[in-house]
């Protein structure tokens, strides 16, 4: 494949940021996009609704379905995903995207703020990933792919904010299980993570953040236009990095997606 002409992508959390470069750079192939999201209406501290994220979709080339949807609501979850086959016929690729954050130690994260950000990573992850399968079995080339970090159980990630990357490595064990569950039917399940920080509008409304440092949303975008095109039964169970995936494709110059070029890359978490 060298295109998503044609093809459904169910996106949670795609109003903005990353999971709203994905769903427009699928769409400039003219591919059909369900965006599933809370924002309905405006924030005034985060721009993005399911709505302006749908005329933008429309204006990139795509097809949109805007779907206001909380993914800790399981039966909310499924009636989205049963609307987006209804409406487009179909359904080929899942992106997990949605996730919650507080990056707070143990005493500092109280069990509500763990639960969130466990219901939505994690749960979430499973019940979106869970309600797309029965639709991606029957596609062509199905893909599910998770905005989540390798796995890796050195302490150093879990010391400052052991809730985050509890949940976090919960989206990451979704991709490591259902990938050898389904690598027979063909459906590919990786993980996709970036490896500078990324400048969100969510990002920036962090007092004290730098976004000199970060890279665009666009790097990741990308980077997932090249896994969701790739042969399903080819690339599966993997935990991708966003310059390795775009190094493999011939893409070397990543200037292009820096927010200030030239200046020193901000790592993200869960690597290095």
């Amino acid at each position: 494949m060298t295109s998503l002409a044609g093809k459904t992508l169910f996106i949670t959390g795609g109003s903005r940021g990353i999971g709203l470069a994905i769903a427009l750079r699928a769409a400039r192939d003219g591919a059909n996009i369900a965006i599933a999201a809370k924002t309905a209406e405006p924030n005034p501290k985060l721009p993005g609704t399911i709505y302006s994220a749908a005329a933008e979709i429309e204006a990139a080339g795509g097809q949109a379905l805007p779907l206001q949807v909380d993914i800790r609501d399981e039966a909310a979850v499924e009636a989205a995903v049963a609307q987006t086959v209804e409406r487009f016929g179909g359904l080929d690729i899942c992106v997990n995207n949605a996730s919650a954050i507080s990056l707070t130690g143990t005493l500092a994260t109280p069990g509500k703020r763990f639960d969130l950000m466990m219901n939505i990573n994690t749960r979430g992850t499973y019940v979106t990933s869970r309600a797309c399968l029965p639709h991606l079995l029957k596609a062509a080339n199905p893909h599910i792919l998770t905005l989540s970090p390798p796995l890796n159980m050195d302490p150093k990630w879990f010391k400052p904010h052991v809730a985050y990357t509890i949940a976090k490595y919960g989206m990451s064990l979704c991709v490591l299980g259902m990938a050898e569950e389904f690598r027979r039917d063909g459906v590919a399940v990786n993980a996709l993570w970036p490896r500078s920080t990324v400048a969100t509008a969510a990002l920036q409304m962090i007092p004290g953040i730098d976004t000199r440092g970060c890279r665009k949303p666009e790097i990741m975008a990308d980077a997932a236009w090249h896994v969701l095109t790739a042969p399903s039964r080819d690339l599966t169970g993997q935990f991708l990095i966003d310059d390795e995936v775009l190094a493999k494709a011939g893409v070397t110059d990543l200037e292009v997606y820096a927010v200030e070029p030239g200046h020193v890359l901000y790592p993200d978490l869960f690597l290095g």
